[in-house]
This record gives structure tokens, C-alpha cells and sequence, in this order.
């Protein structure tokens, strides 16, 4: 049986000035937030082990991830931070390759103010560069970039993506479309996986329902399939709108008509074989 994975979390030590993202809405994640303080929700939740993402954009980010991961047995993967833009992003990646932990890289491609970022020349030289060393590129990104994400993704067809937080639809606005009909054109392309996470922070963090997030998982169950879906928690992030044990229910609701096969893909599977975890 695959272990329990949960695709998508965070770790950072906090200063205002590397999270300024973090506004008032989420005052109660302008703390550190450590190993220490996620173990025991994966104890309660019965996850077995995490894959931990940047979340600032630095080598220093990387290393830190990395040097988190070789102290703690549970992390069994990272997605790091590098630069993919520079001429000598080989090199880098060579090096911190090296780390059997390292598995992916990622951008904030939903911060850049140039909203076809994706599309630069500079941009994919590097990506081109990733299947060389095993890793893969994850996804950032809101639902007005799916479109020049899907010409991103077909100029890489040997490349894994996993697409984060399900492209962040509009759910408090209720817009359903046309996230869908992208979502699904974007998952035609067997080589993209997709997290189940970062959605219930797209919803009012005070008022969100199982009965309003539903649609949206739906939709990308039926679009990526169990082998291709995977459960995230974006902790801490997650702790502005719902605690660990409550997201991690919601999902198990979601998924509970599902055969015990599909349900520890979701939930293990599908990410051991996207990252090649160990």
C-alpha cells in the first residue's frame, strides 16, 4: 500500500519583509511554522509523510527546505526555488540535484506582473533543462493564466508538471467557467498532474462550505482521474479558512465513493510516482 503523502505544504521562518503577502486576513500565520508544528497534524490525520514547497524565491529558500528535509525522516520530498533564468541554471541545478530530496522546482508565476511570463525564452531554456535531472516544474498559477499555461506546457511534452492549488478559481464569485473548460483542455495532457489544494482559501475563509467546493474538485477528479490528482493540504496557509483535520476530512468526503484503490492514489500514490518520491 503507498504511504499517506501530503503534496503540498510549507515551511518558513517569518519576517514582514519576505512575507508581505501574508495581509490581516491571515494575521495567524505571521509566525515561524516548523516541523514541530506540523507533525502532529500529520499524526492525527494518519499521513505518513509531506512534500514541502518554496515559498520565497531564493537559493537560500531551497537550501533551507533541503537541510529541513535531511533532518526530518517525514519530508519526503522538496520544491525548491532556483533561478531559470540565468544563463548558468545548469549549474545550479546540477548542484542542488545532487540532494536525493530535491524532486521539483517552482516559480511564483502568479506574481509577476508580465501575465505571459511563462511564455519568455529565458524562462523555458531553463525548464527545457529540468527532465535532464529528474525534476519537476510545478504550476503557480490564478485561472485568467490557464490559457498561456497550456501553450507553456506544449512546448515541453517529456516535462511532468503538477499544477498547484487547481489553478485558484474564482469560488467566492461562484464563476465556475470558464476555469472548467480550461481545466479540462489542460488535463488532455497526460504528462500535468494537479494538487487538491489551496482551494478552500479561494472560498470566504469564514463562511466556505463542503456543498461550495465541491463543483470545483469535481471537476478536476473527472478531468486528471485519481492517477493524476493528489492531495495537498497548503499548510499553514490552509490555517486562515480551516485546520489541518478539517481539510483533510473534506477531501476524504470528496473522495469516499471512490474504490480504496483511487482513494490511496489521491492520497499517496498519485504523488510518489508524479515526484518519484523514496
Amino acid at each position: 500500500m503507498p504511504r499517506r503523502i501530503d503534496a503540498h505544504h510549507h515551511f518558513w521562518k517569518y519576517t514582514p519583509e519576505e512575507f508581505g503577502w501574508i495581509d490581516d486576513g491571515m494575521a495567524g500565520l505571521r509566525r515561524d511554522f516548523l516541523p514541530g508544528d506540523l507533525e502532529p497534524c500529520l499524526r492525527e490525520a494518519g499521513v505518513d509523510g509531506v512534500v514541502s514547497v518554496q515559498a520565497r524565491q531564493s537559493l537560500e529558500e531551497t537550501g533551507f527546505l533541503l537541510a529541513l528535509a535531511s533532518q526530518h525522516a517525514f519530508i519526503s520530498g522538496v520544491v525548491g526555488w532556483v533561478p531559470l533564468v540565468a544563463p548558468d541554471v545548469g549549474e545550479t541545478l546540477a548542484r542542488l540535484a545532487a540532494h536525493p530530496k530535491l524532486r521539483a522546482v517552482r516559480h511564483v508565476l502568479q506574481g509577476e506582473p508580465d501575465e505571459r511570463y511563462m511564455l519568455r525564452a529565458d524562462f523555458n531554456r531553463g525548464v527545457a533543462l529540468l527532465k535532464d535531472f529528474g525534476l519537476v516544474y510545478d504550476l503557480l498559477i490564478f485561472e485568467r493564466h490557464l490559457p498561456q499555461t497550456i501553450a507553456f506546457v506544449d512546448r515541453h511534452p517529456n516535462q511532468v508538471f503538477v499544477l498547484d492549488h487547481i489553478a485558484k478559481p474564482r469560488i467566492k464569485e461562484a464563476a465556475i467557467e470558464p476555469w472548467a473548460r480550461l481545466i479540462r483542455e489542460l488535463a488532455r495532457r497526460e504528462n500535468v498532474y494537479c494538487k487538491a489544494s489551496g482551494i478552500v482559501t479561494e472560498a470566504d475563509y469564514q463562511t466556505w462550505t463542503e456543498a461550495q467546493l465541491r463543483p470545483y474538485f469535481d471537476v478536476v477528479l473527472e478531468a486528471f482521474g485519481p492517477d493524476r490528482l493528489m492531495f495537498g493540504s497548503d499548510w499553514p496557509v490552509c490555517t486562515a479558512a480551516t485546520s489541518y483535520q478539517r481539510w483533510h476530512a473534506t477531501v476524504r468526503q470528496f473522495v469516499s465513493h471512490l474504490s480504496a484503490d483511487e482513494q490511496a492514489a489521491i492520497f499517496g500514490g498519485t504523488a510518489e510516482r508524479a515526484y518519484g518520491l523514496s
